[in-house]
């Protein structure tokens, strides 16, 4: 199937059949397949452009949970324990796809061979099987079984520096990494000798009762449509809830541990209609004070970078700028937020 139909979800004017979902009067959910499963490639696989392979391979998270991590090594390796990790979460509403994804597996391979860095996909459990804050719990799994696999898992333990980690989401994955930050910081956990340097939130998917600007120009939108954006958040949140609810809409309560969350590089595109959410999200970044990269101005659709190679290369070459350039940031007065608009 073509990846931009596979992706477009205005196929129907029936949200439900727009998502290729059913939700049963049992509470169980049936899904069509929209998009192909690639498999893992423990022996690498060639990517198009790049001159490297990228081996990679399904791990356990959690497995009360039946939870996995993709992990992605590339061939071209520097000295021992120097790359950093990035723990992705991939989109799709909290409701659809999964690490395995075709499109998330090139986006992350992609990312391993040409930052490079080891990656670690995880494949959360999906609403509305497993409303929020499944995936938030997911997210803290992530972070204590990477603590664990410091000195556990090989390609963690002998290519890794573990004072190199970062987390990284698109869309949905991109609120999950906001929120794994927030919990990283209330709860005071432990992840020693990690250390989390920074956060990637590329087109953060954020919500909210009240319609945006953006939102009413692209009500239409070929990949989130206004309908099948409050269907999502419907399936998502804690039954009960509004799209005000603090998952959802983050900025209409700021949360006491923003000021404390590190280095974030924020991206969006102008033909998002959750742009102007993302633009609010910068703001409120920046008024806590936290040290923010803020990309968006580029132009494009919501998850265009899936579909786009200029684009996915735009990406990787923002995302390798910010992991290069995060150790500046510690120092008062190095780094002055970008703030395109």
């Amino acid at each position: 199937m073509d990846p931009y139909k596979a992706l477009c979800l205005t196929e129907s004017k029936d949200p439900f059949k727009a998502l290729g979902i059913t939700v049963h009067q049992d509470g169980t959910t049936s899904r069509s397949s929209i998009v192909s499963l690639s498999p893992a490639f423990l022996d690498g696989e060639s990517l198009p452009g790049a001159t490297t392979t990228v081996s990679s391979k399904d791990v356990p998270l959690n497995p009360s949970n039946d939870t996995t991590v993709r992990l992605f090594l590339p061939s071209s390796l520097p000295p021992s324990k120097s790359l950093p990790l990035v723990i992705y979460f991939h989109g799709g509403g909290f409701v659809l796809f999964h690490a395995a994804s075709a499109p998330m597996h090139a986006l992350c391979a992609h990312l391993a061979a040409s930052l490079p860095v080891v990656v670690a996909s995880v494949d959360y459990r999906l609403a509305p099987e497993h409303r929020l804050p499944a995936a938030f719990d997911d997210a803290r799994d992530a972070l204590l079984w990477a603590q664990s696999a410091v000195s556990s898992e090989p390609w963690i333990r002998d290519f890794v520096d573990p004072t190199k980690l970062f987390l990284m989401g698109s869309s949905a994955g991109g609120n999950i990494c906001y929120h794994a930050a927030l919990d990283f910081i209330s709860s005071r956990l432990d992840i020693n000798p990690l250390r989390l340097s920074g956060l990637i939130l590329n087109q953060p998917y954020f919500g909210g009762i009240d319609r945006t600007a953006s939102e009413l120009a692209f009500a239409d939108d070929k990949i989130i449509p206004l309908l099948t954006n409050d269907l999502l958040w419907e399936l998502a949140l804690p039954l009960g809830s509004n799209r005000d609810h603090e998952y959802s809409n983050v900025v209409v309560k700021e949360a006491k541990e923003v000021k404390l969350i590190p280095p974030c590089l924020v991206r969006g595109v102008t033909e998002d209609p959750l742009f102007d959410r993302q633009k609010l999200f910068v703001e409120m970044l920046v008024r806590a004070g936290v040290t923010v990269v803020a990309k968006m101005g580029s132009t494009g659709h919501h998850g265009i970078e899936y579909l786009n190679p200029d684009k996915a290369a735009e990406m990787a070459t923002d995302v390798k700028n910010f992991v290069c350039g995060v150790a500046e940031f510690d120092a008062p007065g190095s780094f002055v937020p970008e703030r395109n608009s």
